[in-house]
């Protein structure tokens, strides 16, 4: 059995929803991660992903954080909230609660808790002045919460402005592309003390960052979303995780 057994849990942001491979699976900042943590280290790593597009916090905890953990993992990811958020109402400290029983559970259960705060897309968003002062609340919230514990690894995005401006970011405004799930992955790794590519940190500029505008953004996005939530259904609806189970990454030779 490997040393590494790394499983992620969350919502689209973990799940990697932006980051489409040619053939049209889904990649994301933790699939990236993880191939990368194998290289860095030199030997393979078991890793597994629940993440599913679409689900609110606890829905999150309740669904995906014991089936995580009955894998017996070495390192468990979360993020959770960014759905939340756009929600009428926002019960922060709610959401913060999540965090605060994700972390119980891994001290109980001897595991090393893997903390991200989502990338910032509030500049880009119809919504963006509502969206960053909930998000500057929540992460306040979070970090109380987590206290100075320094055996949590942290990889926290949302204070990155960089990472919240367009070239970063899918035509929905509200995922990352492929470059800003590599920035994502290279800050997980750092908070590893794992070594990983320079480049992956920013990318060169891809044309899938190029900005649905207007109506035509409006029609492709908001209309679709507005329709999710009066029919009180999700994108994530039906899915299954992509990796429910442990896959080994090797590094490359």
């Amino acid at each position: 059995m490997s040393s590494v057994r790394y499983v992620a849990i969350g919502d689209s942001f973990t799940e990697g929803v932006g980051d489409e491979l040619p053939d049209g699976r889904i990649r994301g900042w933790a699939d990236i991660a993880a191939h990368g943590w194998a290289n860095g280290i030199g030997e393979p790593i078991e890793y597994a992903n629940l993440a599913i597009r679409g689900r609110l916090v606890w829905p999150i905890v309740d669904q995906q954080l014991e089936p995580a953990l009955a894998l017996q993992p070495t390192h468990l990811s979360f993020n959770g909230g960014g759905n939340d958020m756009l929600r009428p109402k926002t019960d922060v400290e709610r959401i913060a609660d999540a965090f605060t029983h994700v972390l119980r559970r891994c001290d109980e259960e001897g595991v090393t808790l893997i903390l991200l705060s989502g990338a910032n897309p509030s500049a880009q968003l119809p919504f963006g002045r509502v969206m960053q002062r909930r998000g500057d609340l929540l992460s306040a919230a979070v970090n109380d919460r987590m206290g100075d514990r320094t055996d949590v690894v942290r990889a926290l995005n949302w204070a990155d402005r960089e990472l919240g401006t367009p070239p970063f970011w899918s035509t929905d405004r509200l995922h990352m592309n492929t470059r800003g799930h590599h920035r994502v992955a290279s800050r997980v790794l750092d908070a590893l003390g794992i070594d990983r590519p320079d480049e992956w940190w920013s990318l060169p500029e891809i044309t899938e960052s190029e900005r649905l505008r207007g109506a035509q953004y409006y029609r492709e996005h908001v209309g679709p979303w507005v329709r999710r939530r009066l029919a009180g259904t999700s994108s994530g609806d039906g899915r299954e995780p992509k990796f429910g189970s442990w896959v080994t990454f090797e590094p490359d030779d």
